[in-house]
């Protein structure tokens, strides 16, 4: 009777909301992180997929084109008022050390015989960002890598400095092989984490997590291990969250970090794009310690 009569009142709690909530997952985070386990979403995705084409590449799942004519109201946004865009698809690496070992590595991949390099003085002070082609170490002109965009932290009196190196997702795996060579950057020590213990209640509790996640959920995976209901997207969505994402030179002390995903970067496009920067951001009070 118990049983009968908690059903009777599942159904009619369910009538009383509409198809679109009944239809609503239950935990829209795990659905989300599940959905985009081989391709990462940004974070305006939501935004982009009820008005755009999505398609996917190199590990993302990106606007490609509009649902309906925009193209003017774009136009008219870039000439009189402010166009964004998501780039938060590039891939950043960041380089910590000291300046003079940055400078002296860096050299060796690019040329002042193209224009810019790191050591500009506008650029080295970290108040623009840069932009120059990358070549592997000593070849130039020959091998050429692609372009990249990059700019220093301002200096804070310590002889360390910070670079962000900004590339297409394309060319992040040659251009961060070849950053490690120059450096001289091995990977650290693996650290190695058990795993906890499961008791037979938690085994329950999971099981039922995953069971309420809905029917087409697959209870275990190709390794036949019991799926995680809720999986965090760690980096750009390739990297398997154990594995390393900094290397450091046992000679120089120089640190390459990827901190792809971790730093989002948008572009604004239009007149009024400085007035939208300081109606939206407030500056934060610096308290030293």
């Amino acid at each position: 009777k118990q049983a009968e009569k908690a059903v009777h009142q599942k159904k009619e709690q369910s009538k009383t909301k509409c198809r679109k909530a009944r239809r609503r997952h239950i935990n829209l985070v795990a659905e989300f992180n599940r959905r985009q386990r081989k391709n990462i979403w940004l974070e305006t995705h939501i935004w982009h997929a009820k008005r755009f084409h999505m398609v996917k590449k190199w590990g993302y799942c990106l606007g490609d084109s509009p649902t309906e004519k925009s193209y003017r109201a774009c136009y008219r946004a870039m000439t009189k008022h402010c166009l964004l865009q998501d780039l938060s698809y590039y891939c950043c690496l960041e380089l910590t050390g000291k300046e003079n070992e940055l400078l002296k590595q860096l050299a060796r991949i690019c040329s002042i015989d193209t224009g810019l390099t790191f050591e500009e003085a506008c650029c080295l002070s970290g108040r623009f960002e840069g932009s120059l082609n990358l070549y592997r170490a000593d070849r130039y002109p020959e091998d050429m890598l692609g372009p990249v965009t990059f700019i220093w932290k301002p200096r804070d009196g310590s002889e360390n400095r910070q670079l962000w190196i900004w590339m297409h997702p394309a060319l992040k795996q040659d251009m961060l092989r070849e950053l490690k060579a120059v450096f001289q950057c091995s990977e650290p020590e693996e650290i190695y984490i058990p795993e906890p213990i499961t008791t037979t209640i938690q085994e329950e509790k999971q099981m039922d997590v995953v069971l309420s996640l809905g029917k087409k959920r697959k209870k275990e995976d190709k390794e036949g291990e019991k799926a995680v209901p809720v999986k965090k997207i760690i980096g750009d969505g390739t990297r398997d969250p154990f594995q390393s994402y900094s290397w450091i030179s046992q000679n120089t002390g120089i640190v390459i970090s990827d901190r792809t995903m971790e730093i989002l970067r948008y572009r604004l496009i239009g007149p009024l794009s400085h007035s939208v920067l300081t109606e939206t951001l407030k500056a934060a009070s610096l308290q030293t310690v």
